[in-house]
């Protein structure tokens, strides 16, 4: 998971044409918001790796993932307009940010190592 988040943030930054087009109209700062979405995929990326941060880390993902679904809808509606190929894509990516939410859900557990030390 973390991989996958460190690539989409690194994608961010280096192809942020590919994001443009998906920002709805009512996003202010297009641009701004590209780089720092990204930075913020990489940074909670970073922040899974480790046990002691992986909880706050999930949950960020899942407030990254919900802040970015508008997006996703923009897309899939601009494809319909548009009468694009690869539509279905689209549609089909609209579910899958449930299913990325879930995969992020199952991180914000708490990891325990043994049992807690009772003095």
């Amino acid at each position: 998971m973390a991989l996958l988040y460190a690539a989409a943030g690194a994608n961010h930054l280096i192809h942020p044409e590919v994001y443009r087009p998906i920002m709805p109209a009512w996003v202010p700062s297009h641009e701004a918001m590209i780089f720092i979405s990204g930075i913020f995929e990489m940074a909670f990326a970073l922040l899974l790796l480790f046990p002691q941060t992986r909880h706050i880390s999930a949950w960020l993902i899942i407030v990254l993932l919900i802040a970015v679904f508008p997006a996703n809808i923009q897309m899939m509606l601009d494809y319909l307009h548009e009468h694009k190929p690869g539509l279905w894509l689209t549609v089909l990516r609209l579910p899958l940010q449930f299913v990325l939410i879930w995969w992020a859900y199952s991180f914000t557990k708490h990891l325990s190592f043994g049992k807690p030390k009772i003095n």
